[in-house]
C-alpha cells in the first residue's frame, strides 16, 4: 500500500462536505453543527439554480426527538415553517371505495404484560361489550373531531405538518449560527482517489475545489457522490411498489387546518392533503403503468378544494435503495440513498435516523466495522418501513381497477407475508427491537385493511364479563374525558404559535 493511500484511508475526519440543501442538507447540517461543530468543520454545497424537491410535509413523532437533541425551540420552529400538529392519518377508499380508517400516533386502550389491548378488545366484540377499536385512542379521537393541546407528561402524541422549502431555511439559519459553511454553486465533478477510491474534492463549476475527508451525499435523486461518482448500485423495488411518478401543487386554504393527513385512494394510486397554517399541500402519487400523466395531473386538479397557487410539479422516481448508504468516505442521505413513497411519511425521519446513526458511529478514522454496522442497520429499518407501505397495498378488498388487481395478487416480501399471517391466526404483531412502526401502528392498518384475527391471547379470558365490560368503560370515559378537554387545533395554534412570514 502506498503511502498516498495510506493517508486517505487512515485521514482524521475533520473537515465534512455536504452535497445538496434541501431538507436532507440541511439536516444534516444542524445535526453534526449542534453535535460536533467544535471538533468539526461543516460545508455544505448546494445552488440556487438547482431546485429540490420539497413535497414531503407530512412528519412522523420522530422528528420531535431530533429537535430535542438539537435544542430547537418548537414555538419558533413552528412559525418559521408555517407547521400545523399532525395526529396521524385518514386512509380513505383503501380497503374498499367509500371505506375509511385511521391510522393514528397514539396508544390504543391499555395493554397487558403478556398481550396487547387487541386480544381483550377482540373477546370484548365478541361479547358484546366493547365499542369500536377507534374510541379507546385519544389522538384518534381528537384529530376526527379538530381538536388539541399539549398535555402534562407527553400525553399526546404528535407530529407536524410543515412546508419543507421553510424547514430547509430555517435550519440554514440554524446550522450558519453554529459554525456551518454555505458554499453557493454547481457541483462539476466529483474528485476521487485512483488508488483508494474515496473521495478527495468536489470541482465546482467556477473552477473551485472544496476537499473533505468525509462527504454527504444530499444531491436527490442524481445520487452524485454515492451512485454517480462511486458506482454503488440501487435494489429496486418497483415490481412491490409500482408508483413511479407524482404531481404535487400547493393550493390556498379554504378552512381551518385538520390535525391529520388525509390519504385517498384512486384507480392507479392515491392522493394527499396536508394542511399547514397558510395553505394545503396536496399531490397525487400514482403508477405511469396504469396512468398517464395528464390523467393524473388533471384527477389531483380535480381534487382540490382551494385554488391552486402554480401549476402542478411533477416527480419522478424509482422506489428501492442504495446497496450500501456509506461507501468508502461518503454517507447517501434521503432521497440519494432511497426512497420508498411518502404514504407514511417517513421520508424526513429515514433522513433524521441517517444523521443519528452517523452521528452514534461517527468515525475519528473510519472503520470498516463502523461502516457495515451503519449500512446493516439503516438497511433493516428500511426494509420495515418498505413492509409496512407494502401492507396498504397488498391487504385491500379492492378489485375495481387493473392497478388493485395487481397489488392485490402480488407476491410481497416474505418477512411482511409472515407478520400478515401471524396477526390473521393469532392477533400477534411480531416487532423487533429498534423498528419505527409499533404494534398499535400495524394493528390498526391491518384491521383498518379487513383483516381480523381468528384468535385471541388466552389472558384476555382471564377478566369476568363484568370485569371486562368495566375494563372498557373506564378506558372510553378516560379517552372521552382528555379529547373533550382539548381545544379547537387550530385555535391553539394560533395562540401558541402565530405564523411567521410566509
Amino acid at each position: 500500500m502506498t503511502e498516498e493511500v495510506q493517508d486517505t484511508r487512515q485521514r482524521r475526519i475533520r473537515r465534512v462536505v455536504i452535497a445538496g440543501g434541501g431538507t436532507a442538507g440541511w439536516m444534516a447540517a444542524a445535526g453534526l453543527a449542534r453535535a460536533l461543530g467544535k471538533v468539526v468543520d461543516i460545508t455544505l454545497v448546494e445552488s440556487e439554480e438547482i431546485g429540490t424537491i420539497g413535497v414531503g410535509e407530512a412528519t412522523i413523532p420522530t422528528l420531535m426527538t431530533f429537535h430535542r437533541l438539537l435544542q430547537i425551540n418548537e414555538q419558533e420552529f413552528m412559525a418559521a415553517t408555517q407547521a400545523t400538529v399532525k395526529l396521524g392519518i385518514q386512509f380513505e377508499n383503501w380497503r374498499t371505495p367509500g371505506h375509511a380508517y385511521f391510522h393514528s400516533f397514539g396508544t390504543t386502550g391499555k395493554d397487558h404484560w403478556m398481550a396487547n389491548f387487541v386480544h381483550f378488545w377482540l373477546r370484548g366484540r365478541r361479547e358484546g361489550v366493547a365499542g369500536p377499536y377507534d374510541d379507546y385512542c385519544v389522538e384518534l379521537l381528537a384529530a376526527l373531531e379538530g381538536r388539541f393541546a399539549h398535555l402534562p407528561r407527553n400525553g399526546i402524541n404528535y407530529a407536524y405538518h410543515l412546508d419543507a422549502g421553510l424547514y430547509a431555511r430555517y435550519l440554514r439559519g440554524f446550522s450558519e449560527a453554529l459554525g456551518a459553511r454555505r458554499v453557493e454553486g454547481r457541483i462539476a465533478a466529483v474528485e476521487t482517489d485512483d488508488a483508494s477510491g474515496y473521495i478527495t474534492a468536489l470541482a465546482m463549476a467556477d473552477g473551485s475545489r472544496i476537499e473533505g475527508d468525509l462527504f454527504i451525499d444530499c444531491t436527490g435523486f442524481r445520487a452524485m457522490l454515492i451512485g454517480q461518482a462511486l458506482n454503488v448500485g440501487f435494489e429496486d423495488w418497483s415490481h412491490w411498489l409500482p408508483n413511479d411518478r407524482a404531481f404535487a401543487v400547493p393550493t390556498a386554504s379554504v378552512g381551518d387546518a385538520v390535525p391529520y393527513t388525509r390519504s385517498i385512494a384512486g384507480a392507479a394510486g392515491w392522493q394527499w392533503r396536508i394542511p399547514l397554517q397558510h395553505r394545503v399541500g396536496n399531490g397525487i402519487v400514482y403508477s405511469s403503468r396504469h396512468m398517464d400523466d395528464e390523467d393524473a395531473r388533471q384527477a389531483l386538479l380535480d381534487g382540490v378544494d382551494g385554488e391552486p397557487l402554480r401549476d402542478p410539479l411533477q416527480i419522478r422516481f424509482r422506489p428501492g435503495k442504495r446497496l450500501k448508504c456509506w461507501h468508502r468516505n461518503c454517507v447517501a442521505l434521503g432521497l440519494a440513498a432511497g426512497f420508498v413513497e411518502p404514504l407514511e411519511s417517513t421520508t424526513i425521519h429515514m433522513i433524521q435516523r441517517g444523521i443519528v446513526r452517523l452521528l452514534q458511529t461517527f468515525p475519528d478514522v473510519i472503520d470498516p466495522r463502523h461502516v457495515a454496522a451503519y449500512n446493516t442497520q439503516l438497511d433493516d429499518e428500511l426494509q420495515h418501513v418498505r413492509d409496512f407501505v407494502i401492507l396498504h397495498y397488498h391487504v385491500t378488498d379492492r378489485r375495481d381497477t387493473p392497478y388493485w388487481r395487481m397489488l392485490a395478487d402480488m407476491e410481497v416480501p416474505a418477512s411482511l407475508r409472515e407478520r400478515i399471517a401471524l396477526f390473521r391466526e393469532t392477533g400477534n404483531v411480531f416487532h423487533a427491537p429498534m423498528e419505527l412502526f409499533a404494534e398499535n401502528s400495524w394493528i390498526q392498518v391491518m384491521m383498518g385493511q379487513g383483516i381480523t384475527p381468528r384468535q385471541y391471547h388466552p389472558a384476555a379470558e382471564v377478566m369476568s364479563e363484568a370485569d371486562l365490560a368495566r375494563f372498557f368503560d373506564d378506558i372510553r370515559r378516560s379517552v372521552r374525558t382528555t379529547v373533550d378537554s382539548l381545544p379547537p387545533h387550530m385555535d391553539y395554534i394560533r395562540q401558541y404559535c402565530p405564523a411567521g412570514p410566509a
